[in-house]
């Protein structure tokens, strides 16, 4: 499945035409990354990458509303990236918490 989603990505750039599907692709990636941080509690333990996440998937929101898709994906991604941030902090306070 995650091979799939990543050839799928690659492939989205070579197409041309296509920076809403690309935007698209980043977005739900985003949103989900973003929810499982959500769930895990990082509103509250990682409380910088949660949010500077959530804004920025904001932004992405706000600019693909413009039909700025290549910059709504670029604010997508980085959403996505300080999410998994949120959730690697929560992974290693839950790794030292159990020695």
């Amino acid at each position: 499945m995650r091979a799939c989603f990543v050839a799928i990505l690659c492939a989205i750039p070579a197409m041309s035409g296509c920076g809403g599907i690309y935007y698209t692709v980043s977005m739900n990636a985003a949103q989900a990354r973003l929810e499982q941080a959500r769930q895990m509690g990082a509103e509250q333990q990682a409380p910088f990458e949660y949010y500077y996440a959530k804004e920025h998937l904001r932004q992405a929101q706000v600019e693909a509303s413009e039909a700025s898709y290549s910059d709504a994906a670029a604010y997508a991604d980085t959403a996505e990236l300080y999410a998994q941030k949120a959730i690697d902090v929560l992974q290693q306070a839950k790794k030292g918490d159990d020695k």
